[in-house]
């Protein structure tokens, strides 16, 4: 069986990733697995600008709606079920197309965490006082609750291999075994065709806003509103990441309070400027990305997605 490169679209928020991959899923019949770290999670929709319903009904969409809010799903645990996703999709003689701006899903994937985390004095300092004072036992629970593979191939006592075991999972987000295998699988030697879209700053900035107004109109706020009336103790002790999400950080703390509506509207846009350009400054800094213009118009998407077909199909 051949295997087909697979087509990696990213780049900012608002740069038009979704719709150019769902044009090329249609006009190739091929599957989009979602590389965004919030859309994965059911009821986050309009603030994470999740597909339509008619888009993913078109195209098989992988990694839309299959968490709750709050269930762990860190990026080695995507790259991991990422690459699994790919060998079926292979299987069903389809192109891939993996579309989405989450940094760290994405480099796992493309990468495979190849290079562990360096090592963070801070956090290496507070294990060992926890070691100190709790045991190595202590620790050693822990680590077979995050990552039992890891744990089982570690001796308690050999505390440097734990601590490090364990500053890892907190650097990364991940654990070390998903690290190791997502690496083993990118080196079988899949090919990504990594295809990144850009334009001039001021137009992106003005997509922002104009997404994030569309958003309000659309019901963000409402969204939001749910969201804190179920998730309320893990927003006020923001131990949920997904509850972090711009958009919603925003509004929950005007429901809080902190803020009216009148200043957490104009933060939301705001701070997705800021967002959409650490996005860009991590692209350009860690992955080998072959930009394009992002399309502006209906002739410039047509252009783009015949373009983008010939490679891949």
């Amino acid at each position: 069986m051949s295997v087909k490169p697979v087509l990696v679209i990213l780049g900012p928020t608002a740069s038009g990733k979704s719709e150019l991959a769902f044009r090329i899923a249609r006009e190739t019949g091929g599957e989009i697995i979602s590389a965004d770290s919030r859309q994965v999670y059911r009821g986050m929709d309009i603030g994470t600008a999740k597909p339509s319903r008619e888009m993913l009904d078109a195209a098989r969409h992988h990694f839309i709606d299959e968490k709750e809010v709050g269930e762990p799903f860190s990026s080695g645990d995507f790259a991991s079920e990422a690459l699994e996703r790919l060998d079926g999709i292979d299987a069903r003689n389809s192109p891939a197309i993996v579309a989405g701006g989450s940094t760290l899903y994405l480099e796992g994937l493309l990468k495979g965490f190849a290079e562990l985390p360096p090592a963070d004095q801070e956090i290496r300092a507070r294990l060992r006082h926890e070691l100190e004072h709790r045991g190595a036992e202590s620790l050693y629970r822990r680590l077979a609750e995050l990552d039992p593979e890891q744990a089982a191939t570690l001796d308690a006592t050999k505390t440097q291999r734990l601590i490090r075991s364990l500053e890892i999972i907190e650097l990364s987000g991940t654990t070390v075994t998903a690290l190791q295998q997502a690496a083993a699988a990118v080196r079988k030697g899949r090919e990504f065709m990594v295809i990144g879209l850009e334009m001039p700053r001021p137009l992106l900035y003005e997509r922002i806003d104009r997404r994030s107004d569309e958003m309000i109109r659309d019901g963000l706020v409402e969204e939001a509103r749910r969201l804190y009336e179920q998730y309320l103790p893990q927003i006020r002790e923001e131990s949920v990441n997904a509850l972090l999400t711009v958009g919603y950080r925003e509004l929950f703390d005007c429901f809080e309070g902190l803020c009216d509506m009148q200043t957490a509207i104009p933060a939301i846009a705001r701070h997705t400027r800021n967002y959409a350009k650490r996005q860009l400054t991590f692209f350009k800094n860690r992955l080998n990305v072959e930009w394009v213009d992002s399309p502006l118009n209906e002739t410039g998407l047509a252009g783009l997605t015949e373009k983008l077909c010939r490679r891949i199909w």
